[in-house]
């Protein structure tokens, strides 16, 4: 069962990671650091819309924008965190 749990604890982890290099890539393609028409950066930043989008709609439906600022990904980091510390006291 530990294993379980350590692999859950791996993938959320990763996935926070992934949260966090989206939110960067999409600031700096939105201050123009990077260039959008690149191949590789635009392979990137598609790959990480098409993870991380699926879990972050059902939250931009219900948190609004903050002075034109998404915090969509703040609030799913804190709820991936809440869910691990959660599992963490009840099955650890």
């Amino acid at each position: 069962m530990n294993s379980l749990i350590l692999l859950i604890f791996t993938v959320i982890e990763i996935y926070i990671w992934v949260l966090i290099a989206s939110a960067v890539l999409s600031w700096l393609l939105a201050f123009n650091v990077l260039n959008s028409h690149n191949r590789f950066v635009y392979t990137l930043s598609e790959f990480l819309y098409r993870v991380t989008e699926p879990a972050l709609r059902p939250i931009r439906r219900v948190v609004p924008l903050l002075g034109g600022v998404d915090i969509s990904p703040v609030v799913l980091i804190l709820l991936l965190i809440f869910v691990r510390n959660l599992i963490s006291e009840y099955l650890a």
